[in-house]
């Protein structure tokens, strides 16, 4: 037997004991970064484009369609060439190199805004030097991002026993999940008037979004403690090969066809799953009243509540980052038992159920104003998104050759990368033409007019030239037209252009699509011993 083979086997059958510290330490690690990960990521969308929004950046649905585009192209693909290496250079090295460059990242994000000589570029290609600055930002950290995958990914996988792996994936889920949770309420802290008023100024301000951009910086540098007392696993996969050779190796196992076609069908669903990370904080900020949920919130100590409520044009409501942490709760209280429940049934079958429930979800959660049942809806999706989100790395891990386990580990981003590629680009034009408040209040106050603007065909940009009305005074402007409050001129755009269908239709039917094709793909997979699990 060769030493590689020896390897292998080693990393395939991990001994009975000692395998636990490593594993907990893996979770640690992935915890701290989720949690500065989703302390950005679920006001990113508000801070991008939220036309109401102070401090934001105030770009356009398409911009920030694009920008989501270019994210997942370089975190979820970059990853396809960066598993060969985690593979074949060591897994801590990578995560260490990575988590310098995020913390670089987040800071970029935060500063590169307002600087003349990026605006002087920016107008080189038609955009804003704002747009330049976040787009420096999301790359350093998405190159960052995409080291980090298939390190931890990969590490996990090898320290795992073969008959914890339903089981370990679930705890591994759920940890992410404590991560993701506590990220939700690190900006809404940060981000209130509340909060250190006389340093950081009003609600929303530049300030603010700088200092939630920091803490998330800071945080990820706490895993430079958790990797130094780390015990690197060994992948069994050959240290002679040269990085051509590496590149080579991973790029043509992704050609396979069956393993392609299981990658495409899982990006249609990723596609609708992520409209709830990126796409409902925007609709929850326009269309959704929460005020029944911030009058139970109004029991809680008021040092408590200050954060958890604000004032939006004199009605009480709910941080849109408050409301989507219900989805991290749930998988928190859920992901192990569903994991437990799901352990003995194959993992594609687990897929599908999976697949029908985060579409009933989806539909559910944008189909209605009450923010009670947004709530509703994100227990089916999270359901759903318990029996697909660790099962999707199982199944890969469980059919990946045992040399192979960080390049198809790292395959798990390309689905996520098309599907966020897709879903930005698909979000930013539906969203921005025919879903977004401001839009449509200008399409409103153009009707009254009797100017022509058809949504898809005509800009946006050319509809606030006719009216002289920019989208950030869209609603001012209507409210003045109509002498309507906020509210009611919401209720108007409602019911007029009805975008709770416009916007979560379209994504509905691409996820129930997916999930037909994995009954079709599963119920073949059962005459291929290499895919059957």
């Amino acid at each position: 037997m060769t030493d590689s083979t020896q390897n292998a086997a080693s990393a395939e059958t991990p001994k009975k004991t000692g395998w636990l510290a490593g594993f907990f330490q893996l979770n640690a690690i992935e915890m701290f970064e989720r949690l500065a990960y989703n302390s950005v990521r679920v006001v990113a969308p508000i801070y991008i484009m939220q036309a109401d929004n102070a401090g934001g950046l105030h770009l356009d649905a398409a911009a920030k369609g694009t920008l989501y585009a270019w994210w997942a192209v370089v975190q979820c693909f970059l990853p396809i060439i960066t598993g060969g290496f985690a593979d074949r250079y060591g897994y801590k090295k990578m995560m260490t190199i990575s988590i310098a460059m995020m913390s670089v990242g987040y800071l970029l994000m935060g500063f590169l805004r307002d600087i003349a000589t990026l605006g002087a570029v920016g107008s080189v290609f038609g955009v804003s030097g704002d747009y330049v600055g976040f787009l420096i930002g999301i790359t350093v950290f998405a190159t960052g991002s995409a080291l980090f995958k298939p390190g931890i990914q990969g590490a996990l996988s090898h320290t795992l026993p073969r008959e914890k792996s339903s089981l370990g994936w679930g705890v591994f889920y759920w940890v992410v999940n404590i991560g993701a949770l506590i990220g939700h309420f690190i900006p809404v802290v940060f981000l209130s008037g509340n909060f250190c008023p006389e340093i950081f100024g009003v609600e929303r301000s530049v300030e603010r979004w700088r200092l939630v951009f920091c803490v998330s910086a800071g945080m990820i540098l706490l895993n430079f403690l958790l990797l130094a007392a780390f015990k690197d696993t060994p992948s069994g996969a050959s240290k002679t090969l040269s990085p051509l050779r590496v590149l080579a190796q991973a790029v043509r196992d992704i050609f396979q066809p069956r393993l392609l076609t299981w990658i495409l069908i899982m990006s249609g669903f990723w596609l609708m799953m992520f409209q709830l990370w990126d796409l409902q904080p925007n609709f929850l900020e326009d269309w959704v009243s929460s005020a029944n949920v911030a009058t139970v919130f109004n029991v809680l100590p008021e040092s408590i509540s200050k954060f958890l409520i604000e004032n939006h044009h004199g009605e009480l409501r709910v941080p849109q980052a408050v409301l989507i942490s219900f989805n991290s709760w749930f998988i928190i209280f859920g992901v192990v038992g569903v994991s437990w429940l799901t352990r003995k049934m194959r993992t594609l079958s687990a897929m599908v159920i999976g697949m029908f429930m985060a579409t009933a979800g989806v539909v559910l959660a944008g189909y209605t104003q009450n923010a009670w049942f947004f709530i509703l809806g994100v227990v089916f999706f999270s359901l759903g998104e318990m029996c697909t989100g660790p099962k999707k790395s199982q199944y890969l891990s469980e059919i990946a050759p045992p040399d192979k386990k960080g390049v198809y580990l790292a395959y798990i981003n390309i689905p996520v990368g098309v599907g966020i590629f897709a879903g930005a680009k698909m979000a930013g034009l539906i969203y921005g033409n025919v879903g977004e408040k401001a839009t449509l209040a200008l399409r409103w106050l153009a009707n009254q007019k009797g100017i022509e603007w058809v949504p898809f065909r005509d800009n946006v940009a050319d509809l606030e030239a006719a009216l002289g009305v920019s989208r950030h005074g869209a609603m001012s402007a209507l409210q003045a037209a109509t002498g309507l409050d906020a509210h009611a001129a919401t209720q108007l755009l409602w019911n007029t252009y009805s975008p709770n269908l416009t916007a979560w239709l379209p994504f509905a039917a691409i996820g129930i699509v997916s999930a037909i094709a994995l009954i079709i793909f599963s119920h073949m997979a059962k005459k291929w011993k290499d895919m059957n699990a």
